[in-house]
């Protein structure tokens, strides 16, 4: 499932992954091999509820693309939590696919290795020009000020999905805005002996996400102007505190919460135990476990005060998946090709209705298919208050060491253990420490 791409973040640094030996990378074919011009080969990421999922949305389309180009395409489908380490390790063996999924947060990590592609005008001309696509998912395509690494394929946001029936049960009327009402409103579902709020706690990545946006709502960042770690601010301390929180203090996350990594608070939601969850794009994934369409709402994400916009009234980070190719394809002309296939108005219709996405395509969002009142408040979350994780070289490192700090400060929250301003600046300086000299 596409959340689980933050375990091949959260698993592998940079630094690490580039010292992993050639014979752990990726298949003889497609870049590093001597294949006919007419195939390619695509690793695609694991998008759906199971690989063979995957297979049977994109096969029809890949045999599409062969019979308009000729171009054969061989396909693997690889999960998120070998992705990134598959991608590094080919990037210094030369042994890897022509085109790639990436995670868009490892884009400019990415980007440094100089193994991507860059998309200049040139390249971006041959797929129909830059300004086909949104803003928001652009800014997630690598370092600022310098040629994108790869293009925009998926979009995605994170939303709050919460339970109607359970909502309706503690008299609980709408939604909640913002974080004081939404733990209100878990104190009285608390009350009707239920569960409230669903965390990753053990998610690397999901971590990062929420301390990332309660960073911005706080009117605080990561990293400095010129790229340089900053944990330890007094804003991004209390932002952090005030996730974990959720689970120390105001005790609307259920401490066995800290443990979990594998999607286990989205399986709470879907069966009726959990009233609330904070998730990017989940409906694909609620409907896999059976849960009714009908059974739930989706609303922004809770700001500090008011309503989700600019500024410090950020509630999601820019998720998605983007599209890339290896500087050593010998086939560059059909992975142009190719891309420019995955990127057209149809084709950004038909997979991003199987993958319950958003397209990044300007012309193929305003399709009636991505206009559900679900979709309606993703798409508006990307456009109006949702900011891009920092597009630096050492992204994957920030990921690993924050998102590992606050792993750390769930687990002394579930043990009881205090979780105080002090020791919250003690793991962020910890994680700081972890990083590499820029």
């Amino acid at each position: 499932m596409r959340s689980i791409r933050a375990a091949a973040v959260g698993a592998v640094t940079l630094s690490l992954a580039l010292t992993v030996s050639a014979c752990g990378g990726g298949t003889p074919t497609g870049g590093g091999s001597n294949d006919s011009p007419k195939t390619l080969t695509y690793w695609a990421s694991n998008q759906g509820a199971g690989i063979e999922i995957d297979k049977k949305v994109l096969q029809p389309e890949l045999d599409k693309f062969e019979k308009q180009t000729g171009i054969k395409v061989k396909l693997e489908v690889v999960p998120w939590n070998d992705l990134l380490n598959r991608i590094l390790t080919a990037t210094t063996s030369g042994q890897g696919p022509d085109v790639l999924n990436i995670g868009n947060t490892w884009s400019a990590s990415l980007q440094a290795t100089g193994a991507l592609l860059p998309w200049d005008e040139k390249n971006f001309a041959a797929i129909g020009g830059k300004d086909r696509f949104v803003d928001s998912a652009l800014g997630s395509t690598g370092a600022p000020g310098k040629d994108p690494a790869a293009v925009p394929l998926y979009s995605m946001a994170y939303g709050l999905y919460y339970n109607k029936k359970i909502f309706a049960e503690a008299g609980i009327s709408e939604p909640p805005a913002t974080w004081a009402e939404l733990i209100a409103d878990g104190k009285k579902i608390q009350a009707q002996g239920k569960q409230a709020l669903g965390a990753e706690g053990a998610s690397l990545n999901e971590n990062v996400h929420h301390v990332f946006v309660f960073a911005k709502q706080h009117g605080a960042d990561f990293f400095t102007a010129d790229g340089k770690p900053d944990f330890t601010s007094d804003k991004v301390v209390a932002a952090v505190k005030q996730y974990v929180d959720l689970m120390a203090e105001d005790k609307v996350v259920p401490p066995g919460n800290a443990e979990y990594a594998q999607n286990q608070s989205v399986s709470d939601f879907a069966k009726g135990r959990t009233a609330m969850l904070l998730w990017q794009t989940a409906s694909a994934n609620l409907k896999s476990q059976g849960m009714n369409p009908d059974d739930y709402g989706v609303a922004p994400v809770p700001v500090q005060s008011g309503t989700p916009g600019s500024g410090t009234r950020i509630n999601s980070m820019v998720a998605g998946v983007n599209v890339a190719v290896f500087n050593n394809t010998h086939n560059l002309d059909g992975a142009k090709q190719f891309v420019k296939f995955l990127t057209s108005d149809e084709e950004q219709k038909i997979l991003n209705k199987a993958f319950s996405s958003i397209p990044p395509v300007k012309s193929a969002q305003a399709d009636p298919a991505f206009n559900t009142p679900e979709t309606a408040v993703l798409k508006n979350t990307l456009a109006t208050s949702a900011a891009a994780l920092p597009q630096v070289p050492s992204e994957s490192q920030f990921e690993t060491t924050v998102g590992t700090a606050v792993k750390e400060l769930f687990a002394d929250a579930a043990a009881g253990r205090a979780v105080t301003t002090e020791s919250v600046k003690a793991k962020l300086l910890k994680a700081q420490q972890q990083m590499p000299a820029k």
